[in-house]
């Protein structure tokens, strides 16, 4: 046995499972994914703060961990991730204000803007998405216990947690107290510390707010999350994860009152994706420098060929947002997609499956295909492609395996359009099916489907029946949008499941079921 083997029977223990090394932003070096309960991952993304519409920077961290789920689970893991939703928050307050819509509104608005993008790009594995508003108990509670164990305190209305009660702030930044930028402003003399933050915030008139004990309200951002991932996933989860802006303050405070009410390691390992720049500068609302989803898809450019943007670089590295790395994508994704498209002609000639554009879907339950039963060379690229996506989830160096594969696929399918009578024979070889059929195995662990035309996926033109995960998200995207009074956007969802065979009838009771045309 080799070093790198018995490394692996080492870490991977008595669950049989392939040893993953991650990279945490906490120790600052990749060690082996070792969980709290063997087999299982327990995962929690950051989400959306609900305000303005979605753009491809709030979609990276999602179709990022998107893959990483679908890789953990085709390595034979069972998956359970959590994504929030910020629906109370200040720039919400203030936006909601500008527009003379409520609070309530404009987050159920912008919810269904959110669900229907990660439905577009085929972020299918999403298990829970809790709301902070419909958390409120459970936050007021876990306040009131830091309060209790003497590590927060209440004052006018205000609740703080303490950092100079916790020996360990900052671990994740290495940052001491005194180097950490506090909240400023006119509730700075409420506090005790300049660098104590919010646990609770007192209410102005006119705001949203619900009763607590230190008087009407609504909880600070950092509280919010430390309280969903506790009620979702427990005091100690194995993966959390989020974009490289959230590591301070965000994450490091969820770090302190999280481990500060439990007692235990909030996380095992903090994942963290690189931010989307342009022209050097981090894309975001507040700059104005995006352009959101719905608007790149109905300019025309595909929904997989923003996901396969979003993974051709490493995911802790940020990713340069130019009309020439979108058309270097489009361009890649054109090759790719031609060779899938054969791909699932070629599986389907050799009777191994019907011909469908459907999202193949991976599953703990699913076995990836046996390596002794492929050609050595294939075997070899699956064996390059796990070790890529067990190396850290280098979906860059799992791309070029695609890519490598798709080179005969892709030529062949140029030469069926021309017509050569030649390629119409090869496509039947058994060894050209073991290929395609590969290549859709492996498309299907990065979350990359066969579309039928550029925009097929986007709604704007007819396309295959989509999978079952993608249409309940795009049910729930219908019914946001719906509670938010935004029908257009209603319609919008209905008529686009309709034009790809999918009939949606609603129920009373706001159920909605559906049935394939």
């Amino acid at each position: 046995m080799t070093t790198t083997q018995a490394k692996k029977a080492a870490t991977s223990g008595s669950t049989g499972l392939p040893t993953i090394e991650v990279y945490s932003t906490l120790t600052k070096k990749k060690t082996p994914l070792v969980t709290v309960k063997p087999g299982h991952v327990g995962m929690y993304l950051c989400g959306p703060t609900v305000y303005k519409p979605s753009h491809i920077g709030h979609m990276v961290g999602p179709v990022i961990f998107d893959t990483v789920k679908r890789h953990l689970a085709y390595s034979g893991w069972s998956v359970t991730w959590v994504v929030n939703v910020t629906d109370v928050d200040d720039k919400i307050i203030a936006e909601s204000t500008a527009r003379g819509t409520t609070m309530a509104k404009l987050a159920a608005e912008m919810t269904a803007d959110y669900l229907e993008n990660l439905a577009a790009l085929g972020v299918t594995g999403i298990d829970e998405m809790p709301k902070a508003t419909e958390h409120i108990g459970t936050i007021v509670a876990f306040i009131e216990g830091l309060i209790a164990k003497g590590y927060a305190y209440a004052s006018d209305g205000d609740v703080y947690f303490d950092v100079t009660k916790d020996s360990d702030y900052g671990k994740l930044t290495n940052r001491s107290v005194e180097q950490t930028q506090g909240e400023g402003g006119s509730t700075a003399e409420r506090k005790r510390s300049a660098a104590d933050f919010a646990l609770w915030k007192k209410a102005k008139a006119g705001e949203p707010a619900w009763d607590s004990p230190w008087g009407p309200g609504r909880p600070g951002w950092h509280i919010e999350c430390s309280a969903m991932v506790r009620e979702e996933l427990g005091d100690t989860i194995d993966i959390h994860l989020g974009g490289a802006d959230l590591v301070f303050p965000h994450h490091e405070n969820e770090i302190a009152q999280s481990e500060a009410a439990s007692g235990k390691e909030l996380a095992r390992y903090w994942l963290h994706n690189g931010m989307v720049n342009v022209g050097g500068q981090k894309m975001s609302k507040s700059l104005g420098n995006f352009t959101t989803i719905r608007a790149l898809l109905d300019s025309g450019v595909s929904p997989m060929t923003l996901r396969l943007f979003t993974l051709q670089a490493h995911y802790r590295k940020p990713l340069d947002f130019t009309a020439d790395a979108l058309e270097a994508a489009a361009t890649g994704w054109k090759g790719l997609n031609a060779a899938l498209g054969l791909a699932l002609s070629s599986t389907n000639a050799a009777g191994s499956a019907p011909a469908t554009t459907a999202e193949p879907a991976v599953s703990a339950a699913q076995s990836p295909s046996d390596p002794a039963a492929l050609p050595p060379a294939l075997a070899r690229a699956r064996q390059r492609f796990a070790a890529a996506m067990d190396d850290d989830l280098n979906t860059s160096a799992a791309l070029a395996v695609l890519f490598e594969l798709a080179k005969p696929l892709r030529s062949l399918a140029n030469r069926l359009e021309r017509g050569d009578a030649d390629a119409a024979r090869e496509a039947q070889a058994p060894e050209l099916d073991a290929q395609a059929s590969l290549l859709h195995e492996l498309a299907a662990v990065l979350g990359l489907r066969h579309e039928t035309s550029p925009t097929a996926a986007s709604g704007s033109t007819t396309s295959a029946a989509p999978a079952a995960a993608e249409i309940e998200a795009q049910i729930q995207a219908r019914q946001a949008a719906k509670a938010a009074r935004d029908f257009a956007t209603a319609d919008r969802i209905r008529d686009a499941l309709k034009a790809r065979g999918i009939e949606l009838i609603d129920k009373p009771g706001g159920l909605t079921d559906w049935i394939q045309a």
